[in-house]
């Protein structure tokens, strides 16, 4: 596990800063620099519509008294959708808009509770209580 962290600390910066040099080399940069603001402030603003989505979706289902899985879920994504978009760079903005926007979100959404689902099948899915 540490040499994965590892490598996408390492990783994705390297990515990141090819990228922006690469934009910068094709189109200018201080237009690769308005792109990356650009994408932080519209990410940001997406981010908050689709929160503010997600707790009215929570609130609603716990006054009906239902657990809200769904929202929470959700609220996770959007919340790390928008880590993502604050963060400058081309490719990890693009992770993080498919975490934001809701269509491409339910689809990452399922193939994670598949995931989650044959870990804990397989029983390689377990909590650890940390005294």
């Amino acid at each position: 596990m540490f040499r994965v962290i590892l490598v996408l600390m390492i990783g994705i910066p390297a990515l990141e800063i090819w990228g922006l040099v690469t934009a910068a080399q094709f189109i200018g940069g201080f237009q690769t620099f308005l792109a990356v603001i650009a994408t932080g402030v519209i990410g940001a603003y997406l981010a908050k519509q689709e929160g503010l989505k997600t707790w009215t979706s929570a609130q609603y289902s716990l006054r009906r008294g239902e657990i809200p899985g769904k929202a929470i879920l959700d609220g996770i994504s959007i919340f790390a959708g928008g880590l993502l978009l604050l963060t400058p760079g081309f490719f990890t903005d693009a992770v993080g808009f498919i975490l934001v926007l809701p269509t491409t979100r339910k689809i990452i959404q399922y193939y994670l509770k598949k995931w989650l689902e044959k870990k804990m099948m397989n029983g390689d899915l377990y909590w650890r209580k940390i005294h």
